[in-house]
């Protein structure tokens, strides 16, 4: 039986502004049940990438294929209605709006019929909560109460598992753990492997060289547009890791703040 192709793919695909390689030939695969780290400090590329990965910007060069297949997103719409879901690193929820509405935000569940149809408030709230605590966060319990009140790493949470109910078959999240503390970086990450264990793709982006080796099974790192390496887990060291990332440059002080976020 022939190996079944990655779910999303990337083949010598470059992006160029006005002139300027912003990515240069990467290639690189996402698979079912497996977590993608992309890994490379601010100017490598990452977000160019993942710009590329969501159907917003079209490769200048290359091919991107989807289930095997090449395809070219007419936009980000399109890249969501193929199960690719972004979760970018500012959310992109609306902290004055609640949870339930937040979770669903333009796909609502309703009741009634039509022309007396309406939001089934209710409805929203309860699958957003449910959803939510079987992630792990349990003191939020009122669907009503705004998103502006919860933290960073909760707000992670219902980010992800807003598109993991929505049948996110890629998740591709934009430095998750950015700005979290030590538990709240821990509950983004075992969410993650979460994900990972309901057989979604994930594409974690990150600069954070320790919570990549916690839960990537594949790595790449990315190094002013290009491809630095890609190797499986436990092919490199954290040591090496930090070396390719850095460009063999900093490394004290990558290292300190590796072992102050371990």
């Amino acid at each position: 039986m022939a190996d079944t192709p990655p779910i999303l793919a990337l083949r010598d695909v470059s992006k160029i502004f006005a002139g300027t390689k912003a990515l240069d030939q990467v290639s690189m695969e996402v698979e079912a049940g497996k977590i993608l780290c992309l890994l490379g400090d601010n100017g490598a590329g990452k977000s160019t990438l993942i710009k590329v990965l969501s159907g917003y910007h079209p490769p200048t060069l290359g091919t991107v294929l989807l289930d095997g297949q090449p395809i070219r997103f007419a936009g980000p719409r399109e890249a969501r209605q193929q199960g690719i879901a972004t979760v970018h690193q500012d959310v992109g929820s609306i902290p004055m709006m609640s949870i339930g509405r937040n979770f669903f935000l333009g796909a609502e569940p309703t009741k009634g019929v039509w022309p007396f149809e309406h939001i089934d408030i209710a409805e929203a709230n309860r699958i957003a909560i449910e959803q939510i605590q079987r992630f792990g966060i349990t003191r939020i319990t009122n669907g009503d109460q705004l998103v502006g009140t919860m933290s960073g790493g909760e707000r992670q949470v219902l980010a992800i598992g807003r598109a993991m109910y929505f049948g996110a078959k890629v998740l591709i999240l934009d430095e998750p753990t950015s700005a979290l503390g030590v538990k709240e970086a821990s509950i983004v990450l075992r969410l993650v492997s979460q994900a990972r264990s309901e057989g979604v793709a994930v594409v974690f982006i990150t600069h954070n060289a320790s919570h990549a080796m916690t839960v990537g099974d594949r790595f790449v790192v990315l190094i002013q547009g290009k491809v630095a390496a890609s190797f499986a887990r436990g092919e490199k060291s954290r040591e090496e890791v930090l070396n390719l990332m850095a460009g063999g440059e900093a490394i004290t002080e990558l290292e300190e703040e590796l072992e102050a976020s371990a």
